[in-house]
This record gives C-alpha cells, structure tokens and sequence, in this order.
C-alpha cells in the first residue's frame, strides 16, 4: 500500500478555483473507491483555503491510475476542465504526504499561520470518512498522528497561543472598520450552523456581543441557538433582521449567495453602515455586494493579506516537531513493510524445511536420528535467515524496502502481501453541525 495526496490550497491556487474544486466533495471518496480499483482508502480535507485528498494505492504503478480516477471524478461535480482540476492539484507520494499533512494539521500550512481550528478541521475529516468507510488502516494512521502532532505543537510551542484564526482575524478586521469598536451593542446575522459557525459564534460571545441572530435554510437554526444561545431566525424574519443588521457573517458555503441587488433591496432606507464578512470558501455573499453605499465586504483574501505573523522561534519550533513526527511516522510505516516481507521469507523458508522433515520422516521415521536432523536443520534455518532479516530493517530505514521485496520475488519467486488490516475505531467525538448549507436568496426575495 502507498499513500498518494492531491493538493490544492491557496498557496498555488485562486481561492475561487478551490471553492469550485470543492464543489461535490462530500461524496468523492464514495464514488472513487466504487469506481476504480486503483483507490483503496479516501479522505477529503476541504477548508476555507484548501481543498485535499488524501488517497491509499494498492501499489505505487497505481498511483496514476487513482489520480486520473479522481481528477476525471472531481471535473464531473465541479463542472471544471480535467486540465483544469489536473492543473489545480500538486500530487505528493510518499514522505511528502505525511510531512505536509503534519503540518497542515499543525497550523504551520494556513492563511492565519498557528490558527487552532485546522486541527478540529483534520479530525472531522477523518471522522467521516470512517463514518462513510473510506478510511483505509493507512489513512486512520496517518490522519490520527497528525492531530496528535497538532497537539504536541499546541503544547510545546508559544504558536498559536494568541488563539488567533481565520475567524478572529475577521473580527478584528471588522473592528478597525467599525465607527463604534464596542461589540456589546452591535446586532450581527449569522449565516450558518456547521462547526465554523460555532467558532464564529464563541469569538463574538468573547467579545461581548450578544444580539446574535442565526439563520440556516435546513431548519437548524433552532437547535444551533438552544445551546449556544442567539436568535434562531426564519424565512419571515430574516429580512428584518438583516436590514437592521451591524455585521453580517457568512459561514454556511451555500449553493447559493446574498446578490447584490437583494442586500440592496432588503436594506433601503436603512442608513447605517454593514460590514459583510464571507468566510465562506463557496461565498455566501456576492462580491458585488462591497459596492454599495454603506458596506464593507471582508473576504478570506483580506483575512489572509492581515493575518499577522507568528514569531520565527516558535515557528522554527514547531517545524522541527512537525519534521520529527513526520520521520518517526515514515520509519515506523517502513518498518511494517519490512515486518510483511521478513514474515514472507520466513514462511517459505519454514515450509522448505517442513517439506523436507516429511521425507525424512517417511524414510526414518520419528526417531532420535531425525529429531537430530531436524534441530540442526532449524538451527541452520535461523542463522541463514539473520542477515537477511537485518538487512530488511536497514533497507526499510533507508526507504528501500521495495527494493527488498523486488529481489525476494526476483530470487525465490516469493510475494510478498500487505496483512489485510482493519480501519481503527471510529473516534467517539461526534461531528456536530458540520456541512450545513444556508439557501438565503428565496427568503430575501420576499416581502418583509
């Protein structure tokens, strides 16, 4: 098995070319296991600013085979080019998988370097893929050391300590363009009930905003403000809301956006100024709408552009955890391979030599003369296969262990198999909220 990682962040690529990539991602996995045999494990990470997919082969010759599966699948929901999509996507095979996704977990990959929410954002993908079966053993490793690396980061590092993230950078960029800073008496609408609306909702509670009002078009608003408090609005209160609204947040990723026109409709002869926040990667608002008189739109570039920057200690800290974790990961894959081929040899060898104790057997008989045979045959046997079993564990070190397998398939027609292995179990944190999507344009289409 080798794993195989797809990436698109906004490092290399357009935030509006990874929010289309996005586009269907809650079903990839499924569909690239059930439709190519080159997929063996599948886990989707699609953020704010990224959009990944971390894929398990059954042998390296399959890696193009499954990338081409996935590109081919990802074109199909998005509506994009595969050029295009094959373009977007930087592929990283071995090592590379798992440094890149240390760090991601870790904070170190972001917009807002040190943010605390990837790491919840890392564990909740691999919560659903166990959840839809996707998760290879391979993949559930992989992804659990990550968010344990996240951890050791959080814990022996200052990064990240000022709790800053994509949503606190927001707030604080709404705040220097406030004519009042004081969050105390500000009425803000929140679009949205998944995860990143809860983080919204605790950063503006710490700011001592209390007139938050909640709107979700697949009727969870309800049960959102039940235990986080707020006002759960509806499709007849919305439109009020919205028109005496201070801040307007988006973090619902809708199929569909506030439009201009119907921000401009539903806020006539309203004169106070709105600041329109899209945290969303698909936009919850359009563009257009920090073109009318009196709004302010904060976008996930202008959180990115004013995101501050973590001091080089604590960075240069964190990437040698992150390098450590990486390595130890790597050996200790290594390692297993090693263990299936050493296993391989010593089977073979082992029934070379049981073949041959039955012929003497069937000659002798169970007599002390063949007892003698065989103790010396067996003694013969362990010390034959030492060096061999060294030089498994030094090649695996050294990233070589194919190589290895290559000259026991060579040599002794032997092949080597991968155990069949069973996917970890699921973590018991539940996901709560996540993926909801917010249709805003029928409410506001109506009459107030």
């Amino acid at each position: 098995m080798v794993l195989f990682s797809l990436v698109a962040t906004h490092a290399d690529v357009d935030l509006e070319t990874v929010a289309q990539l996005s586009n269907g991602s809650s079903m990839l996995a499924t569909a690239a296991l059930s439709e190519s045999s080159s997929v063996s494990g599948a886990v989707v990470l699609a953020t704010c600013n990224r959009y990944e997919i971390y894929g398990e082969a059954p042998h390296p010759d399959d890696i193009e085979n499954a990338r081409a599966a996935l590109v081919s699948r990802v074109s199909e929901v998005s509506g994009l080019s595969e050029h295009l999509v094959s373009r977007s996507f930087n592929t990283r095979t071995g090592p590379a998988v798992t440094k890149h996704l240390f760090a991601v977990s870790a904070g170190l990959d972001s917009a807002v370097v040190g943010e605390r929410e990837i790491a919840g954002q890392v564990r909740r993908a691999l919560i659903t893929a166990q959840n839809e079966g996707t998760a290879s053993a391979g993949l559930v490793r992989l992804f659990q050391a990550a968010s344990k690396t996240a951890k050791d980061v959080g814990a022996q590092t200052a990064l990240g300590s000022r709790g800053l993230s994509i949503v606190s950078v927001a707030l604080e960029l709404a705040t220097d363009l406030s004519e009042n800073p004081d969050w105390t008496n500000k009425k803000v609408v929140l679009f949205g009930t998944g995860a990143y609306a809860g983080a919204t909702m605790a950063l503006l509670r710490e700011r001592g905003c209390t007139d938050i009002s909640v709107f979700s078009s697949s009727g969870r608003a309800q049960g959102f403000v039940s235990t986080r408090g707020g006002t759960a609005l509806d499709s007849k209160t919305l439109r009020p809301a919205v028109a005496d609204a201070d801040i307007m947040i988006g973090c619902s990723g809708s199929d569909t956006r506030v439009e201009a026109e119907e921000l401009s409709q539903v806020r006539a002869g309203t004169d106070r100024p709105l600041i329109a926040i899209d945290l969303a990667l698909t936009h919850d608002f359009d563009p257009a709408v920090g073109e009318l008189p009196g709004v302010e739109l904060l976008t996930l570039e202008s959180v990115r552009l004013a995101a501050p920057e973590e001091q080089a200690d604590a960075l240069t800290r964190a990437s040698t955890i992150v390098s450590g974790a990486a390595t130890s990961f790597e050996q200790a894959r290594e390692s297993r391979a090693a263990d299936s081929a050493i296993v391989a040899l010593r089977r073979h060898t082992m029934g070379v030599l049981d073949a041959e104790m039955e012929r003497v057997r069937a000659k002798h008989g169970c007599t002390a003369a063949a007892e003698e045979v065989e103790f010396a045959l067996r003694r013969m046997v362990k010390q034959l296969l030492h060096v061999p079993t060294v030089r498994a564990r030094e090649l695996a070190a050294q990233g070589q262990q194919d190589d290895y397998v290559m000259a026991l398939e060579t040599l002794y027609g032997i092949t080597v198999e991968q155990p069949a292995e069973k996917s970890s179990a699921q973590c018991p944190v539940t996901q709560t909220g996540g993926g909801n999507t917010a249709h805003l344009p029928d409410e506001l289409r109506g009459t107030a």
